[in-house]
C-alpha cells in the first residue's frame, strides 16, 4: 500500500498514537476518512464533467486515458490502424503484380 511496508506502517501508527494521543486518535481517523471520501467525490465529479464537456465518443473515458500518448492513440489510433491496413494490402497487391511470368523467360 503506497510503497509502505508493515514495519513502517506500525511505526507511523505508534508515532501518531504518541503525537495525537489516544483520546483524539479515533476522531482524527474519522476526519481523515471523511476527507478521503470528499476528495473521491470531487475527483468523480470532475471526471464526469470532463466526459460531458468532451462530448460524444468519450463516454468510456478513464482518468488514465488523459496521458497525452494514450489520449492521441485513443482518438486517432483506430483511423491510423485502418490506414495502415489499407497501405499493407495495397503493398501486397503491388508485390503480386510485380512478379514475372516464368514462360516469358
Amino acid at each position: 500500500m503506497f510503497g509502505i511496508g508493515a514495519g513502517e506502517f506500525i511505526t507511523l501508527l505508534v508515532l501518531g498514537f504518541i503525537l495525537v494521543g489516544p483520546d483524539r486518535l479515533p476522531h482524527l481517523a474519522t476526519d481523515a476518512a471523511k476527507l478521503v471520501k470528499r476528495l473521491r467525490g470531487i475527483a468523480h465529479a470532475a471526471t464526469a464533467e470532463l466526459r460531458e464537456n468532451l462530448g460524444p465518443g468519450f463516454e468510456d473515458l478513464q482518468v488514465t486515458d488523459l496521458h497525452p500518448k494514450k489520449f492521441i492513440k485513443k482518438t486517432i489510433g483506430n483511423s491510423l490502424e485502418e490506414l495502415s491496413d489499407e497501405i499493407n494490402t495495397g503493398l501486397s497487391l503491388d508485390k503480386k503484380k510485380a512478379q514475372l511470368d516464368p514462360d516469358l523467360l
